[in-house]
């Protein structure tokens, strides 16, 4: 994919302002995730949404409403995980914190989750609901996932939900994720990724950049990434492939405006070739 028009910097800005604005309006339609999220479906979309997040009913029941109303995934990166109890999970972009409190309850009360995100407003939500639902063994913490606010080789898991996407350097981001797992530690990353490039009108627009899209790369690409970041047994564990409809909700009828005039010959152009992937992997 070509170089955008934008700096890293100012794509960082942006995200920080479009999904910070998106906690602190209530009701709001938002991604791939449960309920309502913000890679971003409209209302329309939000039944199908959940189908592709992987939530189930007896994971998200437990949880603060307000994390699940908040959650901004494309996937369920826990979803078969190995997670055990005692160990140390970092979530890249923890957003409200649905996946952290998913991963607390599997490491337990003598495991630890670091939450990692770089939106001041999704910190001060995340810690919010730690509080109210009694997630003692979670730390959020404000950080970019470039340079991880992590030690070294200190995780057992990292897990990411639809996330990468977003970051500009993914490079550093893949490095990242070497660094702070432990030797044998794993992740689990739901993420969304193409099969070739996108139209120019999406890949140079910055609200599709933010909404999931034009940062996104081709999975080829990310797998040989995480690969020479020096992680191993990387793979590909499920995908679902977007098709028209749901990219004409994903996309036309979401949070972020594109200021397209006729987005339709550009869904038909997009059509199974953009997807969300749940990617493996161990250091």
């Amino acid at each position: 994919m070509k170089k955008q028009n934008w700096s890293d910097e100012e794509i960082k800005k942006e995200i920080q302002q479009q999904y910070g604005a998106l906690v602190d309006a209530p009701g709001k339609s938002s991604c791939c995730g449960p309920a309502s999220s913000c890679c971003s479906p409209a209302d329309s979309m939000k039944g199908k949404a959940v189908k592709v997040a992987g939530y189930s009913d007896a994971e998200l029941s437990g949880l603060p409403a307000e994390a699940v109303e908040n959650s901004f995934g494309c996937g369920n990166p826990l979803a078969f995980a190995g997670v055990q109890p005692g160990q140390t999970v970092v979530d890249i972009g923890s957003g409200a914190g649905i996946d952290c409190f998913l991963a607390a309850e599997k490491v337990g009360p003598a495991g630890k989750v670091i939450g990692i995100d770089m939106t001041p407003a999704m910190i001060a939500k995340a810690r919010a609901n730690a509080a109210l639902g009694g997630y003692a063994q979670v730390d959020f913490r404000q950080g970019e996932a470039e340079a991880m606010p992590v030690d070294d080789a200190s995780a057992d898991w990292v897990i990411s939900n639809c996330v990468i996407n977003l970051a500009p350097d993914k490079s550093k981001v893949f490095r990242e994720i070497a660094r702070v797992l432990k030797p044998g530690g794993q992740f689990s990353i739901s993420d969304i990724v193409l099969g070739d490039d996108l139209p120019d009108a999406i890949a140079d627009n910055i609200m599709a950049w933010t909404g999931c899209v034009a940062g996104a790369i081709r999975e080829s690409d990310y797998l040989q990434g995480l690969r020479e970041a020096g992680i191993r047994e990387v793979a590909v564990e499920d995908r679902l492939v977007y098709d028209e409809d749901f990219l004409r909700g994903f996309i036309a009828d979401g949070n972020f405006p594109l200021g397209i005039e006729d987005l339709e010959p550009l869904l038909k152009q997009m059509e199974g070739k953009i997807w969300s992937a749940r990617i493996v992997g161990t250091k």
